[in-house]
């Protein structure tokens, strides 16, 4: 692994700077020392080589942010097998040595530049809208997908029904987490963290309208999870010990937005202690703007109760885990009151870091954030397109 270093500006500075703003304060994390608590967040970019490797292009996408500043970077979802995890074409993948040895120079820039990178890896299920190993998906159950693909990452129409995964599709989709974790540490990267969020397959087992299985993987909210708490557990023990593991979970999807957890506080607070238990060292926690203006309880439809936290609190609570908050923390006020007031350990900004990668930086020097430019998403959410709306 390339040895991680700290630019001495910033480990001379660092007592100065927590007090300037509570996220320029150092922090281990999962065992990880991050210089700060910015991290930026995962996102789809859809710009690797049709095969799955990672590019040069995005070695300098993926530095440009350990050089703005950033104490943590989670890739993009990351593609784990060569079955039917593929979500999108040009995704990465880390399925074989080639993809992995790809990786290595995004990882050594980071390195190089202070910041520590965690792999996010992802299988997209029933939402897959291009695969290159299969042209037919598979879910929990053949329901069709809500909403239609994404034409920022080249989809268009309905979601095709997916097929009900077998039991073993269901094991090779856990080997595929697990080996691809190896094959994560092996190319250099700090951590992994699991995606069972945003509508991908883990959450569809982990949903009652996508999941309407009659085994063990489906039925009431302990049977749902169990598919997540085996990639947990398999991933965990084939990267082996010091190797952080996190694992990434949303009430919304990206095909519907509003879902919320059923079974209220007494749900979420099961599946997190379901993912501690299972070997998560961290919980990753993706909400919205409306989760934190005003800082509101996780469930704002339910009755309220003057005590109840928000998600990534409820999480800290009842795991005892470090967590990271995600959504419309680009707001100064918000971020400095989910540090201050424990609700989050690590804040994960997404938009804010495509229009700042310099923004740690520019948030110590008091200097105004530029706005998020959504044009740089359209047609296509590309680096290239990115680059070429940049210069328009």
């Amino acid at each position: 692994m390339t040895p991680f270093t700290v630019p001495p500006a910033v480990s001379t500075e660092a007592a100065e700077l927590s007090r300037t703003h509570p996220a320029l304060a150092a922090i281990r994390f999962a065992g990880l020392e991050l210089r700060n608590r910015f991290a930026v967040a995962p996102m789809t970019r859809v710009s690797a080589t049709e095969d799955g490797r990672a590019t040069q292009e995005m070695a300098e996408y993926y530095a440009a942010f350990a050089e703005g500043g950033f104490g943590l970077l989670i890739t993009e979802g990351t593609y784990t097998d060569t079955a039917f995890s593929q979500g999108y074409l040009h995704q990465p993948g880390i399925t074989d040595e080639a993809q992995a040895a790809a990786w290595r120079p995004v990882v050594d820039r980071a390195h190089a530049a202070g910041a520590r990178v965690v792999l996010q890896l992802m299988h997209a299920g029933a939402v897959s809208q291009g695969n290159r190993f299969r042209d037919w998906s598979v879910g929990p159950s053949a329901v069709q997908p809500l909403g239609e693909q994404l034409a920022k990452y080249r989809g268009s129409g309905r979601w095709p029904v997916p097929a009900e995964m077998t039991r073993c599709q269901i094991g090779e989709a856990v080997d595929g987490f697990a080996a691809a974790a190896v094959r994560a540490r092996t190319a250099g990267f700090d951590g992994v963290e699991i995606h069972a969020a945003n509508g991908y397959l883990l959450d569809q087992f982990l949903t009652p309208y996508t999941n309407l299985r009659g085994d063990e993987y489906g039925g009431d909210a302990e049977e749902r999870f169990r598919l997540v708490r085996e990639v947990i557990s398999e991933t965990r023990s084939a990267a082996g010990p010091g190797f952080p593991i996190g694992v990434r979970l949303s009430q919304g999807k990206i095909n519907d937005p509003s879902w919320q957890w059923p079974g209220g506080h007494a749900e979420a607070s099961a599946t997190f202690l379901a993912a501690a238990t299972a070997g998560a060292d961290y919980l990753h926690l993706a909400g919205s703007r409306r989760d934190w203006l005003p800082l509101a309880p996780a469930f704002p439809d339910a009755p309220s109760r003057p005590e109840e936290p928000t998600l990534p609190a409820l999480a800290r609570k009842v795991t005892g885990l470090p967590v990271i908050a995600n959504g419309g923390l680009q707001e100064d006020a918000v971020a400095r009151r989910v540090l201050d007031e424990q609700h989050a350990d690590v804040l994960a900004l997404g938009t804010a870091a495509l229009a700042n990668p310099d923004l740690p930086r520019r948030v110590a020097a008091g200097e105004a954030l530029a706005p998020f430019d959504p044009q740089v998403l359209e047609p296509l959410a590309t680096l290239g397109n990115a680059r070429a709306s940049a210069h328009a």
